[in-house]
């Protein structure tokens, strides 16, 4: 039986780890902490933060609706406030589906 790789899934990331995710300077995500109040990250005493795996989903879906359906910056602070489950529900299929799609491709290349 092949060795399989487990995927390692880490408590906390770091201000620089979520800018490289994103590709984003590190200023656009301390804006977006002072603007979306779903944005918690940990701050230890010297002011650094460490963002949780639902901090970095919720990133994920204000960069959604901010970059990809051109939501202002009010108007995705409302679409939170009112549609924080759907867009979460959403976003989850939508990262599925994005996967099962990578995966198909691997297998199509590798016939």
């Amino acid at each position: 039986m092949p060795y399989k790789e487990r995927e390692i899934n880490k408590m906390y990331y770091t201000m620089g780890e979520v800018a490289i995710l994103f590709d984003v300077n590190q200023s656009l995500i301390r804006f977006y902490e002072k603007e979306f109040d779903v944005l918690q990250p940990k701050k230890n005493k010297k002011g650094n933060r460490y963002f949780t795996p639902e901090d970095i989903e919720n990133l994920k879906i204000i960069f959604h609706l901010i970059r990809d359906k051109g939501y202002t910056l009010s108007g995705a602070k409302e679409y939170l406030k009112n549609n924080m489950a759907d867009s979460k529900d959403s976003h989850r299929v939508i990262s599925s589906l994005e996967s099962l799609k990578k995966f198909l491709i691997e297998v199509r290349d590798q016939l």
